[in-house]
C-alpha cells in the first residue's frame, strides 16, 4: 500500500504573485530522507472550452514567451480568492473575449504536474456563448479572439499544435464525448 511522505520540515525559496517555490525535507515510508523536493505553489486555475449558438468555438491567440511562440488556445486564467472556479471562468472568458452567457458545467479537474505543483485546473464548457462586451484585458495581456470549426479545433489537437496539455486534456474529452 502507497503511504504519504512525511514533511520533516519547509522552507520558502522565493515568493512573488505569480511564482512561490519552496523546498522540502521529506522523510518516505521507507525511512528514506529526500532532502530537497521542490513545490511550487499556485492558486487553482481555470480554462473555458467556449462554444457559440452556431457551433463555433471561441479560441484565442497569444505569444507564450517560455516557448517564444504565439500559440492557439484556450480561454484560461487563474481562480481569484473568494470566487468559486466557475464564477473565475466565466470572468476569464467574458475578459478575453467579450463572450458570456450560454450553459456552463464543469467537465473535469485535473493537475498540471502533481509531483511539484499543487494546484488543480477547472475545465468548463460553456455552449451557447455570444458576444456581449469589448475585450478587458490586462495590461501584460495581448490577445486576439478567434472563432474555429470544431474540424479546425480537432486538427489543433491531431497536428500536435496544441501545446497546452491543460487545454488538450479537455479538448480531448469533449471530442471524445461529443462525436
Amino acid at each position: 500500500m502507497i503511504k504519504k511522505w512525511k514533511t520533516l520540515d519547509s522552507r520558502y525559496i522565493i515568493q512573488r504573485p505569480w511564482l512561490t517555490a519552496r523546498v522540502d525535507r521529506v522523510q518516505l515510508p521507507s525511512g528514506v530522507i529526500h532532502p530537497e523536493h521542490y513545490v511550487l505553489e499556485y492558486p487553482d486555475w481555470v480554462n473555458v472550452i467556449a462554444i457559440t449558438a452556431d457551433g463555433m468555438f471561441v479560441m484565442i491567440r497569444q505569444y507564450r514567451h517560455a516557448m517564444d511562440q504565439v500559440l492557439t488556445e484556450l480561454c484560461a486564467g487563474v481562480s481569484e480568492q473568494g470566487e468559486t472556479p466557475e464564477q473565475s471562468a466565466r470572468r476569464e472568458l467574458l475578459e478575453e473575449t467579450g463572450y458570456g452567457g450560454g450553459t456552463w458545467r464543469e467537465i473535469m479537474t485535473i493537475g498540471q504536474n502533481p509531483s511539484i505543483c499543487d494546484n488543480i485546473t477547472h475545465c468548463f464548457l460553456a455552449q451557447g456563448v455570444e458576444r456581449i462586451a469589448d475585450q478587458a484585458l490586462e495590461p501584460t495581456e495581448d490577445i486576439e479572439v478567434i472563432l474555429m470549426t470544431r474540424q479546425q479545433v480537432h486538427q489543433l489537437l491531431e497536428n500536435n499544435q496544441m501545446l497546452q496539455a491543460l487545454m488538450a486534456a479537455p479538448l480531448w474529452r469533449y471530442f471524445a464525448e461529443h462525436p
